[in-house]
C-alpha cells in the first residue's frame, strides 16, 4: 500500500512501462492496421488515400512499412527511435491531414498512437529492449 501512494521515482518501473508501451502500440498497430492492409494490398491500392501526393500505391506501401515493419522493430526495441520516425510521420499525417475535420470520434485513436510514439521517442525504449542490451 505504501508504494501505491509513493511519489518516489523508480527506474525499473519506467523501463517496464516503456516495454509495455512498446508492446501495446506495436502489437495493436500490426494486428488492427498493418496486417489487414498488407493482406489486402492489391484491393486497397486502388482506393487508398494519397495525402502526400505520391500516388495511392506508394502511400499504401509507406503506411504498410510503418505499421508492420517499423512496429516489429518497436516491439523488439531494436533501432527504436529510428523505427519511430515513420510511425510518427504516419500518425501526424493521419491526425493533421486525414482526420483533422472528422471530430474527436475518428481523431481520438490516432492521437493516442501519436502521443505514445512521441513518448517513446523522448524517453527511449527502456532497458528491457534489444537497444537496451546493446547500449550496455
Amino acid at each position: 500500500m505504501k508504494k501505491l501512494f509513493s511519489t518516489a521515482f523508480s527506474d525499473n518501473a519506467v523501463h517496464f512501462s516503456m516495454l509495455g508501451l512498446r508492446l501495446v502500440l506495436g502489437i495493436f498497430m500490426i494486428l488492427n492496421h498493418g496486417w489487414p492492409k498488407l493482406m489486402n494490398f492489391a484491393h486497397l491500392a486502388q482506393r487508398f488515400s494519397d495525402p502526400l501526393g505520391v500516388g495511392k500505391s506508394t502511400s499504401l506501401g509507406m503506411a504498410v512499412f510503418a505499421e508492420v515493419f517499423c512496429s516489429v522493430f518497436l516491439i523488439l526495441g531494436l533501432f527504436t527511435r529510428l523505427a519511430l520516425i515513420p510511425l510518427i510521420i504516419l500518425g501526424a499525417v493521419i491526425v493533421f491531414k486525414i482526420h483533422i475535420h472528422d471530430g474527436s470520434g475518428k481523431l481520438e485513436l490516432p492521437v493516442f498512437y501519436l502521443v505514445g510514439y512521441l513518448v517513446l521517442m523522448f524517453c527511449g525504449p527502456g532497458r528491457v529492449s534489444i537497444d537496451g542490451l546493446i547500449g550496455k
